[in-house]
């Protein structure tokens, strides 16, 4: 910031009352810097300096979310032991911001243990392999490399970042961190983490209460280091107004309904890298379309018509896109861009959808947003937690995925705010995860009772063989074909709507060349798995140059369709 120009009296000052200026304003900055802090920090954190003990939870959760399980977890604990817990939650993000975040902490905390407690060198081959699950860590192999060694000390420490539990995001990502090490069981004997849970309550985690899986989702992890809390389908949320103003009369209710050419300009998208639901969508979108396929070759050639249907969902992926606004860099944006009108329908999970639909809900019961699970078009999976490693106060954290797991917790994500050990506030509206929660005697207090996820479950199978290798690779495809490249694809789209849907436009606009699903397997996963960034960059760079010259060439013969040379 300069100092003024002129004195108060309008006259040039001296040098040294410019002097005087300039460490005034410096002062004043100094002052800002240490006070703006405390004037900005959260009510909540007045509670802080007055705690007995602190709990800190890492979540890519709402804030609705976090306030009515923290109010009813506080309130139990206090009137279980007398003691006030402060709720430290941090939120870096998204589930995929969540993910990073982890594992850069626990690089840093385990490279400060390796070097200052083991006296050892960091390198490059330590730092890419202390968290590998591919990492040979044996303690009884000869082989063991000085990668092997960091494996086994990590595994065997209790190096944390400070955080104690994991509260929320997909199934797939708890995998990868607890298979890297930074989720752990905990240890029944000493009464902490999902381990102690499970040996008080063996029969939460029975086929009638927690299955193992469901229709090929995991819902908790054999090795008991996560289990899911709450269940998760993937579908689209909708503005009925703006639906009406396109003249699209019925909602959408297959993934396919948002390649309408009416929706052109109107989809709104996350992009897949940044968003771990929007991934899965995407996911799903293609596995939907490998079911089709199969079906229909009746089982005479499956290798190949699973190619089709990896083909058929990248396809519809990129009509979709191509009728995106933009991509935003979280999922929780999109309801809210359908929400205001700015969007007529976007891909969401269902806890988006159906609290945005609740928000705006009128007092006769009418909203003007909507929600749909594509049947035969999603999976019911589940938003997990877990124990981090290094937890702080394991007690604390068993107690609170105790709490979670417990018909007291199930109760929070379904009913109706202002019902009997439901939410104070706001109706969470999201489905438990526990079967046994689907009773007569708690459906009268449901936000929504005619659900039966459990049911719906049965019309979708998730195949993980079919794609769950290339769920990276499905991330990586989506942003080099359709985030990276979108003015060039909008464009292409729209001259092909323009000039009638040309089929030679077409044919260049899906161009999938290279990018079947075993090459992609062959090459793309391959690159993805080795962490090679700078391969990983260049790979981009290629195929981001491929697609735009495929959707130029698709806006040429779109837009030389019957034009005589």
């Amino acid at each position: 910031m300069q100092p003024p120009a002129e004195s108060p009296t309008g006259s040039v000052p001296s040098a040294p009352v410019s002097g005087r200026w300039s460490a005034a304003w410096v002062l004043l900055a100094l002052l800002a810097t240490l006070t703006v802090p405390f004037l900005l920090k959260p009510k909540e954190a007045d509670s802080a300096s007055r705690y007995d003990r602190r709990l800190v939870i890492i979540s890519p959760h709402n804030e609705r979310v976090r306030h009515e399980f923290g109010r009813a977890f506080t309130d139990a604990w206090k009137a279980r032991t007398g003691e006030t817990v402060y709720l430290d939650w941090r939120i870096p993000g998204g589930s995929s911001e969540v993910t990073l975040f982890l594992k850069s902490e626990f690089a840093g905390a385990f490279q400060y243990h390796w070097e200052r407690q083991r006296q050892q060198a960091w390198t490059h081959d330590i730092a890419t392999g202390f968290a590998d699950p591919r990492t040979e860590a044996n303690a009884a192999s000869p082989q063991r490399s000085a990668a092997g060694l960091a494996r086994r000390d990590f595994l065997d420490s209790s190096v944390g970042v400070g955080i104690d539990l994991l509260f929320g995001g997909g199934s797939y990502d708890f995998q990868q961190l607890a298979d890297a090490g930074y989720l752990v069981a905990g240890d029944a004997a000493r009464d902490s983490g999902l381990a102690a849970v499970m040996a008080r309550h063996p029969d939460w985690f029975s086929d009638a209460a927690i299955p193992e899986s469901v229709s090929g989702e995991p819902f908790r992890d054999r090795d008991n280091r996560w289990s899911g809390v709450v269940l998760a389908t993937f579908g689209m949320v909708y503005n009925r107004d703006v639906l009406a103003r396109l003249g699209i009369a019925q909602p959408p209710d297959q993934w396919s309904d948002l390649t309408d050419p009416r929706l052109r300009g109107q989809i709104a998208l996350a992009d897949p890298t940044k968003s771990g639901s929007v991934a899965k969508a995407f996911e799903l979108i293609i596995q939907q379309q490998m079911h089709e396929a199969v079906a229909d070759d009746h089982g005479a050639n499956t290798e190949a018509a699973l190619e089709r249907g990896w083909n058929a969902g990248l396809k519809l992926i990129q009509r979709i896109s191509a009728n995106a606004r933009y991509f935003t860099d979280s999922a929780a944006k999109i309801p809210l861009e359908v929400t205001r009108g700015d969007a007529a329908a976007g891909m969401a999970i269902d806890s988006y959808g159906r609290a945005s639909a609740e928000f705006v809900r009128q007092p006769d019961g009418q909203s003007r947003v909507g929600f749909v699970a594509p049947r035969g078009g999603t999976s019911v999976s589940v938003d997990p937690i877990a124990l981090l490693r290094g937890a702080p106060d394991p007690e604390l954290a068993t107690a609170f995925i105790e709490f979670v797991l417990s018909p007291r917790g199930q109760k929070l994500w379904a009913y109706r705010a202002g019902t009997p050990e439901g939410p104070i506030e706001q109706a969470l509206r999201r489905l438990p995860v526990r079967r046994d929660f689907y009773t007569a005697a708690n459906r009268p207090f449901m936000s929504d009772p005619d659900e039966q996820p459990y049911v719906q479950a049965e019309s979708f199978v998730y195949e993980p063989g079919w794609t769950g290798p290339l769920f990276g690779a499905i991330r990586f495809l989506v942003r080099v074909m359709c985030v990276d490249t979108h003015a060039e694809q909008r464009q292409a789209w729209r001259a092909i709507i323009d000039h009638g849907m040309p089929t030679e436009a077409l044919a260049a606009f899906h161009d999938l060349s290279g990018l079947g699903r075993a090459e992609t397997l062959a090459r793309v996963a391959t690159v993805l798995r080795a962490k090679d960034k700078v391969a990983e960059v260049q790979l981009a760079r290629e195929l981001v140059t491929v697609f735009r010259e495929r959707y130029q060439r698709a806006y040429q013969l779109a837009v030389g369709h019957g034009v005589t040379p």
